[in-house]
């Protein structure tokens, strides 16, 4: 921005007292004009030795964070951390680690019944012990996921398991192996069945972890050194 100064009235008088000599040319002082930043919350992308503005506000947390406040519940019985979980969802998983327990009864029940003096099988009653764990395993991750999202777990009766295993035409353990392929085919089933409630509730969440820490270990064989001999 130019600013023009007139001159002063001493350089006026000695301009007219020598009327040969030139005028003397205003002088021009050239003053920066004021730098205006950009507006808080901008976003900017350096230009040189200036800012080329990109676009207009951009993401301002405190501001949207205001509509979350108000669904933190107020009193001490709610979950804080419980965000697109539906009752539906949270039963489902309840009725899941009631299956997962009581598929790792059965199989300690199996366990019992070939680590006994007179059947003496020790590889099946290893074999099932290392089953039984394993589905309690699968309950108690259940339960951990159920209260990461802000569930309550509600555990529910087990069923009381057979006891004896001989069976008068296949024998034990032959008798043994198809009930606990049977067993595996129902827990699948059933881990399906709460795979198709979290799709219709459209929780994406729920859906990848029992993809991801359920059905995939379903589906897989197991090694030669887990099977009983």
């Amino acid at each position: 921005m130019m600013l023009r100064v007139s001159p002063s009235p001493a350089a006026a008088a000695a301009a007219a007292s020598h009327p040969s000599a030139p005028a003397a040319a205003p002088a021009s002082v050239r003053v920066a004009a004021p730098r205006v930043s950009p507006p808080f919350g901008t976003a900017c992308r350096a230009a040189g030795k200036g800012k080329e503005v990109l676009s207009g506000v951009v993401f301002q947390p405190f501001e949207e964070i205001k509509g979350e406040l108000s669904l933190v519940p107020q009193t001490p019985d709610k979950s804080l951390a419980r965000q697109k979980f539906v009752d539906e969802c949270e039963a489902a998983i309840n009725e899941q680690i009631n299956v997962e327990y009581n598929a790792s009864y059965a199989y300690h029940s199996l366990f019992a019944y070939f680590d006994r003096d007179n059947v003496a099988l020790k590889g099946f009653a290893k074999f099932f012990k290392e089953s039984s764990d394993e589905e309690r395993e699968h309950a108690e991750k259940l339960m951990k996921y159920q209260n990461t999202r802000g569930g309550r777990v509600r555990l529910q009766s087990i069923v009381t398991p057979l006891t004896e295993f001989d069976h008068p035409e296949k024998g034990d353990a032959l008798y043994a192996m198809e009930l606990a392929l049977a067993l595996e085919k129902l827990v699948n089933e059933k881990l399906h069945n709460l795979h198709a409630v979290a799709t219709r509730c459209n929780d994406p969440q729920l859906t990848d972890f029992i993809e991801s820490e359920f059905l995939a270990d379903q589906t897989s064989r197991r090694s030669p050194s887990t099977l009983p001999s």
